[in-house]
């Protein structure tokens, strides 16, 4: 019986110094020194282009300005080019950000973009002609209870740089 009672006096120790480790890592996510990741929206990839639906692969370059790494859980995200909405909704990928590091977040997505279909080849019958895009979203971070951070960023894609000649 006293074998039984120190194992479980043992194990809860372990366990709450396990916890206290586990917390002290993520004290500077809730602290002042928490600097918020860069993130920018870098190539857009056409995987399938059906008359009702298209699939794309959207690449997101993060920056993490922090001094230690960064577990990212998801981005939930809206990117709009010029006036139209290409894509929205959330992914649950996960990867780590080395600290002042950089590194690529892919996400798939289905969209239909038929009722704008003209306006879509107007503004790739120019593919020399920037288009502008629109970032809005959250990067979730941290493992358990992390942060949100918002996302809203402007930027343009030359159409020309992912056609195939």
């Amino acid at each position: 019986m006293r074998f039984l009672a120190q194992t479980i006096r043992i194990s809860t120790t372990v366990l709450l110094l396990g916890a206290l480790v586990a917390v002290s890592g993520c004290s500077t996510w809730f602290s002042g020194n928490f600097k918020d990741p860069r993130i920018q929206l870098t190539k857009v990839d056409v995987i399938k282009a059906r008359l009702l639906e298209q699939e794309f692969m959207l690449t997101f370059r993060i920056e993490n300005p922090n001094d230690h790494s960064l577990p990212i859980r998801g981005l939930v995200y809206d990117v709009h080019l010029n006036d139209i909405q290409l894509a929205a909704g959330e992914s649950s990928g996960w990867m780590t950000v080395p600290a002042h590091g950089t590194e690529l977040y892919e996400v798939p997505v289905r969209t239909n973009l038929w009722r704008h279909m003209k306006y879509v080849v107007r503004l790739f019958e120019k593919p020399d002609r920037p288009i502008q895009y629109r970032l809005q979203g959250e990067l979730k971070t941290g493992l358990m209870r992390g942060r949100r951070v918002h996302i809203a960023t402007n930027g343009e894609i030359i159409p020309g740089d992912f056609i195939p000649e």
